[in-house]
């Protein structure tokens, strides 16, 4: 347990406690962190309160269909009696989409969250950045709670810890996550088949927008810098969707002379949205800052609202300058 938070935790549990209407979101471009936290939290939850509402931002990316309780996650109507919105892994309101409608309806906002770059937007807010992902800190919350974590709540923990940890590789890593990841194996998960569904069951559509993707890749700074994009052309020629470039920023990380690696990714001509990775010393979140993006000093995103070759001008000069 995150010592520093417990009074903050005990806090929130006492309102959740108190309160009927709760509704919760995570941000708009779901990934596994996001959509694991919600559907443990908003489950766990349930076995104490009725009224609990789990809203869908955006499209769930097919990656994450094999998760339980998927169903709960459903688009909803704004209302005004709202008496609590607990937003999960999204470090400002904005990134929340259409539940940021319902957390300025709702009478008191949980942030919980894991970036560094956290804007502390709620009346209560539990932010760990020590924590590698989102799904520690909930973790943590159902444990204070002393709710019995159940198999089908530790399958959605574990996919979010696995994911935003690059199946424990990254940095962010720390003995704490292969702590609560012991004891959500106890627990009798399946864990053969979720590394199956994440990093195993490559569409042909997304293998061939990864191969379009790498043809694309352009090196700088002697081969410091590695940056690529995916245009709408490039989607449309694959018969792929956005989700589907999933695992290029990574593959351009690990090559052995990269320092920072960059995708652009084409929305239309006038919406460019950035993903960044760095291996030792750059921290790419004070460079998505610059352009009202954020996340942590080796994993981060932006969006820069021009052409996309307007965009790759931008971040790379930023770039170059970081080092």
């Amino acid at each position: 347990m995150n010592r520093p938070l417990i009074p903050m935790i005990d806090k929130a549990i006492k309102i959740i406690e108190e309160s009927n209407n709760i509704y919760i979101a995570s941000h708009v471009q779901p990934d596994g962190d996001s959509i694991g936290s919600i559907l443990a939290l908003g489950m766990a939850i349930k076995k104490v309160k009725k009224e609990v509402n789990i809203i869908k931002v955006d499209d769930i990316p097919v990656d994450y269909s094999f998760l339980p309780k998927l169903e709960i996650i459903r688009e909803y109507d704004v209302e005004n009696n709202i008496d609590i919105f607990i937003s999960l892994d999204s470090s400002d309101l904005d990134r929340l989409g259409i539940g940021k409608q319902f957390a300025l309806k709702a009478n008191k906002v949980i942030n919980l969250d894991h970036h560094i770059t956290n804007g502390n937007f709620g009346d209560i807010n539990i932010v760990s950045s020590s924590s590698a992902a989102t799904g520690e800190i909930v973790y943590e919350f159902i444990k204070r709670m002393e709710i019995k974590i159940d198999r089908d709540m530790a399958t959605c923990l574990y996919t979010a810890i696995s994911t935003d940890t690059g199946s424990f590789m990254y940095c962010n890593t720390t003995y704490k996550t292969h702590l609560i990841a012991a004891e959500l194996l106890k627990l009798g998960i399946d864990k053969d088949y979720i590394n199956r569904r994440l990093y195993q069951s490559k569409s042909i559509e997304r293998v061939n927008l990864f191969i379009s993707s790498l043809n694309k890749l352009e090196y700088f700074l002697d081969g410091k810098i590695g940056i690529t994009v995916v245009t709408q052309d490039m989607l449309k020629d694959n018969n792929a969707k956005l989700e589907d470039t999933e695992g290029v920023i990574s593959f351009i990380r690990d090559i052995d002379s990269i320092e920072v690696a960059c995708l652009l990714k084409e929305i239309n001509d006038k919406e460019t949205k950035i993903s960044m990775r760095s291996k030792k010393y750059v921290d790419v979140s004070a460079i998505c800052d610059r352009f009202n993006g954020g996340g942590h000093k080796r994993a981060a995103g932006c969006t820069i609202y021009n052409k996309i070759d307007i965009a790759k001008e931008l971040i790379l000069k930023e770039i170059k300058n970081s080092f």
